[in-house]
This record gives C-alpha cells, structure tokens and sequence, in this order.
C-alpha cells in the first residue's frame, strides 16, 4: 500500500511538472487595431471597373513592361546587389538566432575523459594517508543538465525570435523591391533623357537654319542686328539644355551600374531615341491587403508581435527555475579495467532557485519590455498611416498623369495638322521658310511633352506598384507570391486600372 501511495505522489508531481510547462507567462499576442479605410479616396477611376477577387501583383511585374534589357537588368541587380546579399545575410542571421533559442528547450549533454599521472613524496603522501610513489588515474564521465520551462520563457523567446525572423524576412523581400524598382525608374528616366536628347538636337538643328536665315537676312538688311542676338542666344540656350540632359542621362546609367553591381566604368547602356513607353495595368487591391503586401507594414507588425514576447520573457525572471542535473562515469587506475562496474559512479539532482533581491531590476525589465511594446504598436500604426498615403499620392498621380497624357496627345494631333497646312502652304509658295520651321518648333515641343509625359506615367506606375508592396505578399502557409493577372497598355490610348480584391 505504501508503494502505491508513493507512485501517486510521484505522478501528482510530474502532472504538475508538464502542466506547468504547458503554460507561458506573459500576454498571448494579438495583432494591434488600425483603422483600415474601405477604398482608396483617389482610386475612383478604378473602382469604376469590375472586382477581381483573384487579381494581384506578379512577382516579377516588371516583365509587363515587354523590354529585355530591362528584365536582364532586374535580373542581374537581384543577383549581385549588394544590399540584397547584405539583406539575405541579415535573415540568415535571424534563422540562426531561432535555432539557438529552440535549442534551449533541450537538455545540454557534455561527456569528458582525463587522465592524470601524480608522484607523490614521503611528506606529501603523508598529508593525503596514502603510501609514497607513483600513482595513475583514468576518469570518464558523463554530464546531463536541462532547466525546465516551467514558465515558457525560452518559449516567448523562441515566439519572438521567430517574429524576428519573420521580419527580417520582410526586411529582405522588401530590399529586393526597392532594388527592382530603383533600376526600372532609372531605367525609363534614361530612355526619356534618349528622347529628350533627339528632341534637342532637332532643335538645334532647326534654330541653326533660323540663326543661318537671320544672319543672311541682316546681312541684306531684312533683319537687325538684335535678331541675330536672338537667334544666337536662343540657340545657345538648347546646346546648354542638351549638355544637362546628357549629364543627367550618364549619371542614371552609373546609378543603373551600381545597382547591378558592377563598376560604371565598364557599364553601358544603349541610346534609343525611338523607345516607346508602356504602362502596364496595375491590379489595386483593397486597402486591407496592403497591410500583408507592404514590407514595411509587415516589418512593423512583426516587430510588434517581438516585442510582445519578450514581455513574457522579462515577466518569467519573477519566478524560480528548475534545473536537472545528473553525472555518471568511470574512475580507474588503468584505461583497460576502466570500464567496469566497481568503478562507476553517479550522481542525480535538481536544483531550484529564486532571486530573493535584485535592487528592481525585473521589475525595469518589465516596464522597458512593454514600454519597447507601446512604442512598435505606436511605429506599426505609423507605418500603416504612411502606407495609405504613399499608395494615395501615388494613385492620384497616376489618375492626374493619365488626363496629362491625353490633353498632351490632342495638342500634338492638332499641332500635327497645323504643321503639314503650313508645309502644304509652303510648297505652293504661300507660306515663307520661316513660318514652316517655327511650327516644326512647336511640333517638335508638342512631341517632346507628349512622351515626356509618357515617361512619368511609366514611371509613376512603377512608384504605385513599389508602393502597393510589389510582388511580395506576407503569406506564411503558401510562401509565394501570386500570379499576376495585369495586361499592358500603350500609353496615350487612356488605359484603365481594375480594382483587384484578394
């Protein structure tokens, strides 16, 4: 009866044991509220057209712009971009750090084995009570501790490491966005700098006639002195535009360079003056989705989801720790008998502790633990603040850049026909050199606006799909991103964007 009696009490103890690990000490994380707005206020235009439930952004979007080099450029930048590898260390490093804190829910084992040789004299081995001369000694052990987590400490340490993790996974996927969209926007400010350059060359051209036909009209005295001023400044001013345009277009290629990762000396990209522009169509999803798209967002949120387990883990130091520890081995005086029964032995014990006094520390480390809480909640809040209006500034750009695109292309549809009336004048003789190559000017400026402003609107739909998290989506049980279901449209035909909801 004794017996069974001692069993109870022995297994009423360890269900205490493993109902005490079963439980963690701190708040259980719940994600912080945000106001989340029902649409966009400058995505009206796009709410005009159907919903799509399954529409999203791809995550490799910039293959809808249909332009090789620029796909070869993403691909390259994302392969030997610096701050990328530097990124995708800093997520190993976080994988590591998961690791290690798992790796404190198990029992430590170390195993040992010494030998020593000892001459011991005649006083020396009188002090000990043993006999003068030479004696061996071979010892091999074993040793075992674990401290039991009996108030998920190492738990909430493992909880927030992994948050960490999670974000600094963000932290990489959003480092590879900025990377892709970085190149894309120097990319398509370079073949506008293309562009603009043909435009000023043209012009130079053009005003070099008009400068050549003042000068022979002053020297015939048809014109004065001041219009040929005019006509050399006039001309000199384009050849000093041009200069700064073919400064910027150099600085966007070694910009393009050093995102790709290699030296702008040995880097180029060729000029085409003929690049068209397209605009592919961005699929919008539903603000609440922004807030598992956007890297940032995420980031924060994970920070926060961090920062709450560490609250657990400074609340855990006010509670008492166990530790089991046991010993075993073999000591001989040959390595050869070492092995055998008569020369075991053992030890087995557990050791329970509790900090009496520490002057207040735990109690600061609680107070820190959730004032860092508060101040990542305050951050996150922030952050998904800032993601609304950068995705609003950009939707409104996009709306207002589309209206620009269409005004600019009725002003160069009319400046067309008022050219080809003044040429068609001019080979009848009723309209004078000087009039046709002032309306090629305005041709020639009425273009250059066009496409200018088709270049902002590629690059403004770059910025909208940086701004609406890209390609990456926070999805932890499928880990990819979805496929993109966007179309392309030439720019100056008005394309319109869908309202995707995910």
């Amino acid at each position: 009866m004794g017996y069974v009696r001692i069993s109870r009490q022995r297994g009423s103890v360890a269900a205490a044991t493993l109902c005490l690990m079963g439980c963690a000490v701190g708040p259980d994380y719940h994600k912080p509220a945000v106001q989340i707005p029902e649409s966009f206020k400058e995505g009206v235009d796009w709410q005009r057209t159907q919903a799509n439930p399954q529409g999203s952004l791809s995550s490799t979007w910039w293959l809808d712009y249909h332009d090789e080099r620029l796909s070869k450029l993403v691909d390259e930048a994302l392969k030997a971009n610096q701050s990328i590898i530097a990124a995708e260390a800093a997520y190993r490093l976080a994988q590591a750090t998961v690791s290690a804190s798992a790796a404190a829910l198990y029992p430590t084992v170390s195993t040992n084995v010494s030998g020593t040789r000892s001459d011991e004299g005649p006083a020396a081995a009188a002090a000990v009570g043993v006999p003068p001369g030479v004696y061996h000694s071979v010892t091999a052990t074993v040793a075992a501790s674990w401290e039991l987590d009996l108030w998920g400490k190492t738990r909430r340490q493992i909880e927030s490491s992994k948050a960490s993790a999670q974000a600094s996974d963000a932290q990489r996927a959003g480092q590879r966005l900025s990377i892709a969209a970085s190149v894309a926007s120097y990319y398509f400010a370079l073949r506008q700098a293309d562009i603009d350059i043909d435009f000023l060359q043209q012009q130079q051209r053009v005003y070099g006639d008009i400068l050549a036909m003042t000068q022979a009209g002053y020297a015939q005295g048809g014109s004065s002195g001041d219009d040929v001023l005019i006509a050399q400044d006039t001309l000199e001013a384009v050849i000093a535009a041009l200069q700064m345009i073919q400064t910027q277009r150099e600085q966007y290629e070694h910009a393009v360079a050093v995102l790709v990762g290699v030296p702008p000396g040995g880097f180029s990209i060729e000029p085409r003056k003929d690049y068209v522009f397209v605009t592919p169509a961005v699929p919008l999803s539903l603000p609440s989705r922004l807030l598992e798209r956007r890297y940032d967002v995420v980031t924060a949120e994970r920070q926060v989801a961090s920062a709450n387990a560490r609250i657990g883990v400074a609340e855990a130091a006010f509670y008492p720790t166990l530790d089991l520890a046991a010993q075993g081995g073999y000591v001989h005086n040959q390595f050869a008998h070492l092995f055998s029964l008569p020369n075991r032995f053992w030890s087995l014990g557990p050791t329970l502790a509790e900090t009496i006094f520490d002057g207040g520390a735990r109690s600061a480390a609680v107070r820190e633990a959730r004032a860092t809480y508060d101040e990542d909640v305050a951050n996150y809040r922030q952050t998904v603040l800032t993601a609304f209006q950068s995705v609003e500034d950009s939707v409104s750009s996009w709306n207002h850049l589309q209206q620009q695109t269409q005004a600019y292309t009725n002003i160069y549809q009319r400046t067309q026909k008022l050219f080809d009336s003044t040429r068609a004048q001019r080979e009848v003789g009723t309209a004078s050199q000087e009039s046709l190559l002032n309306e090629q000017l305005t041709l020639l400026s009425a273009k250059q606006n066009l496409q200018d402003t088709q270049s902002s609107l590629t690059q403004s739909s770059v910025t909208l799909i940086k701004n609406l998290g890209g390609g990456w989506q926070w999805d932890e049980s499928r880990g990819a991103a979805a496929a993109s279901t966007s179309t392309d449209q030439h720019p100056g035909t008005g394309p319109t964007m869908g309202l995707a909801a995910q």
